[in-house]
């Protein structure tokens, strides 16, 4: 990652970058247009088809402002909608899932056609003036602009079919399963291309961390370029969606580095006061974690979605266990000079288990489930320190299900093979 690539990984999950983008094309559109008819391009169609030209400037007039009216109350209607939308998951999933909607490009297009149609219409509403010359009236313009109202409305009618799919729990879990899926191949697949030959860092020079915020990511290109410059390995001791305060030991160098290098060194480190999807799988397990742990609270009480969150939770993490403990930033050559630390797969599955353990313990077909998952990954380990980890937790579940679920028959079933009834 350069710092282009990440400036522009910023701005595209912002909400108003394609909106700007085609509210900028409409106003450039408008001008043009104003361009033309100056030049009587009105006057040209006509010739060929007066049926499509409005050569009256009143009924010009009007067209245009009942077409500004309308889209600006559309406008407004799609865009309530959008906000409920917005309170509905954050109440029935999670609060980290509204960055992934609000990032939706297709909702930014609609709304940015939306504002671009209002602003052309508005700039040739303007161009109108009085004039004896029937042909100074922008016909053609006036024609263009209704059938960009025609498009917003086709696009209004997109909205409210997708913005009905991405409400639904299923849609939710099924992209941010595939994102993070691909993510984790994507580094499984670099992994398998490099060796893992990186030197003992035991007595290494260590640095404080000077930022506060969630670490999400390194310059890539800028790092490994400092690094071989200056003959000198590095090691991140930050994974990322970590919170960083200052004063942390997070980086060290195979030699020492003064204050001008360390500046150039810290600053490829990207740093957030806000926690950012980006390239963190970590953010996958969390959030598809979080919607089933409120699916089984008592206000949603909505244990079908906690036994589906489980089914991708084990997809990914058979994935996880492929991939080892440590990321590297090497050269075309295979060279590694950067290691940077992971969340491990114990880490992950522990946090995972441990909140399903708390809120679901009571459950006996979650608890089941849980255990089918356990029992699924055990047969994909990589080696014996994950088997280990497994049977680990799956103790942890027995004992939980014991201390809670009364029932003997059900605790009986507890080691059964899970049977979907869904």
């Amino acid at each position: 990652m350069d710092r282009l690539t990440n400036f522009i990984d910023q701005i595209r999950t912002r909400i108003a970058f394609f909106p700007t983008i085609i509210s900028l094309a409409g106003l450039l559109l408008a001008f043009l247009m104003i361009y033309l008819e100056q030049n009587n391009i009105s006057a040209y169609l006509i010739d060929v088809a007066p049926a499509l030209v409005i050569d009256d400037t009143d009924t010009a007039k009007t067209i245009l402002s009942t077409l500004i009216g309308g889209l600006i109350s559309l406008t407004v209607f799609s865009f309530s909608m959008v906000m409920v939308l917005l309170n509905q998951a954050s109440s029935n999933f999670s609060p980290r899932v509204l960055p992934g909607i609000i990032s939706d490009e297709k909702h930014q297009i609609v709304l940015g056609l939306y504002i671009a149609t209002i602003l052309y219409n508005i700039f040739i509403l303007i161009s109108i003036e009085p004039t004896e010359n029937s042909y100074q009236t922008p016909g053609f313009s006036v024609l263009l602009g209704i059938i960009l109202v025609v498009i917003c409305l086709a696009a209004f009618i997109y909205f409210i079919h997708h913005i009905s799919q991405a409400i639904q729990v299923g849609n939710i879990l099924t992209a941010i399963h595939s994102r993070t899926k691909s993510e984790i191949l994507s580094i499984v697949e670099n992994q398998e291309k490099n060796s893992f030959e990186f030197p003992n860092y035991e007595h290494w020079e260590k640095y404080e961390i000077v930022k506060t915020g969630y670490f999400y990511g390194i310059l890539n290109d800028d790092l490994l370029e400092l690094c071989k410059e200056n003959s000198m390995k590095v090691m991140i001791q930050l994974h990322k969606g970590q919170f960083i305060l200052d004063n942390t030991i997070g980086l060290l160098t195979e030699k020492p580095i003064d204050t001008k290098l360390k500046k150039k060194v810290m600053d490829t480190l990207l740093f957030s006061q806000e926690e950012l999807i980006g390239e963190n799988y970590i953010y996958g397990f969390r959030q598809i974690s979080e919607i089933g742990v409120k699916a089984m609270s008592p206000g949603i009480n909505d244990p079908g979605t906690a036994l589906n969150t489980i089914d991708y939770l084990t997809s990914l993490f058979i994935d996880l266990m492929r991939k080892t403990d440590y990321e590297y930033i090497n050269d075309k050559k295979g060279t590694n000079w950067v290691q940077i630390k992971c969340a491990k797969f114990s880490e992950v599955l522990f946090n995972v288990m441990a909140a399903y353990r708390l809120y679901c313990k009571h459950d006996i077909t979650v608890m089941r489930k849980l255990m089918h998952m356990l029992k699924a990954l055990s047969e994909h380990v990589i080696n014996s320190s994950q088997l280990e980890i497994i049977e680990s937790e799956i103790n942890e579940l027995k004992v939980d299900a014991k201390g809670h679920i009364e029932n003997k028959r059900d605790l009986s079933k507890l080691d059964a093979d899970f049977i979907s009834w869904s």
